[in-house]
């Protein structure tokens, strides 16, 4: 296996060039107007390595919504205060053959959560969140991560207007049935919360910050905390395409729609990127292709 330091700006040139045109194969979510407003041909790359060695490229000025990438830090969050017995008898480790927002899929499952990378299972994790209120849950979560990764997140009041004013019907019908089932406790509390996490605001470089407290060792987070974020990630944090990107990639990774892309390499570092551009699952088509460049060129799938 080749490190991640062993990189040069050369090698990454080239591959966003060949990358970013890919683009073109995706489609910007346009169902929150906030995000519809992104250019599609914007991409941004930042690599931290354990070492301390960071590469970082293209429109790293832009600032994006993590979206369902704060979906592994909600759940890693939960596990450092609640302990694993208790979240994992919340939601379960399963991958999900059927969208992030299927109502069906939970039915089937009788209202408990697939997974926390799914919605149902992130809603779920809101309900738990420690604070009374959502403002408490998200001023608790964001404060705990930039302490903890050094990053600067923040909470786009605007996307959150955004996302409030054209609330997912699949979202309120999943919470309903949670609700219902007595998976959660407060309904409206629990999608306050997920929204609100969700609007959790940053650049590359902040992303890349995240990936590295689950990239390596380090005596502020539980090492089977990590190990248990990294695997749900690998096997649940692409929707339905996990298992596709998990043979061809081999990296824990995790999608947002809002464009970023977080990979996570072992002992090595994290890879964070910013593409808006989605296929049809609603992943960022530029940035996987870019991940997969860099992990077939360094051999960095953990199964190498």
């Amino acid at each position: 296996m080749k490190a991640l330091v062993r990189l040069t700006n050369t090698e990454l040139l080239t591959w966003i060039q060949q990358t970013k045109s890919l683009a073109d194969q995706g489609k910007v979510c346009d169902r929150i107007p906030q995000l519809a407003l992104a250019n599609p041909r914007w991409f941004a790359a930042h690599i931290c390595c354990v070492s301390g060695q960071t590469y970082s490229l293209g429109d790293t000025a832009c600032v994006f919504p993590l979206m369902s990438i704060i979906k592994s830090f909600s759940f890693l969050y939960l596990l450092e205060n609640m302990g694993a017995d208790a979240v994992l008898h919340w939601v379960g480790v399963e991958p999900s053959d059927t969208a992030f927002n299927s109502l069906d899929q939970l039915i089937a499952d009788r209202g408990y959560p697939r997974n926390p990378m799914i919605n149902s299972g992130a809603i779920t994790i809101a309900d738990k969140l420690p604070g009374k209120t959502a403002s408490d849950r998200t001023h608790n979560l964001c404060q705990w991560l930039n302490k903890l990764a050094g990053c600067q997140l923040y909470l786009d009041e605007v996307m959150l207007a955004s996302v409030r004013a054209s609330r997912a019907a699949a979202n309120q019908a999943i919470a309903n049935y949670l609700a219902e089932t007595k998976h959660i406790k407060n309904l409206e509390i629990a999608l306050d919360t997920y929204e609100q996490i969700c609007c959790l605001s940053g650049r590359v470089e902040d992303l890349a910050s995240l990936g590295k407290l689950l990239a390596c060792n380090n005596d502020s987070l539980s090492l089977q905390n990590r190990q248990i974020v990294n695997a749900v990630m690998l096997t649940c944090g692409l929707y339905e395409a996990s298992a596709k990107f998990a043979v061809q990639i081999g990296l824990p990774m995790k999608s947002g729609i809002g464009g970023g892309l977080l990979a996570i390499v072992p002992n090595q570092g994290a890879i964070a990127c910013y593409s808006p551009a989605l296929d049809n699952i609603g992943n960022p088509v530029a940035a996987i292709a870019f991940v997969e460049a860099l992990s077939k060129h360094l051999q960095l799938s953990i199964f190498s």
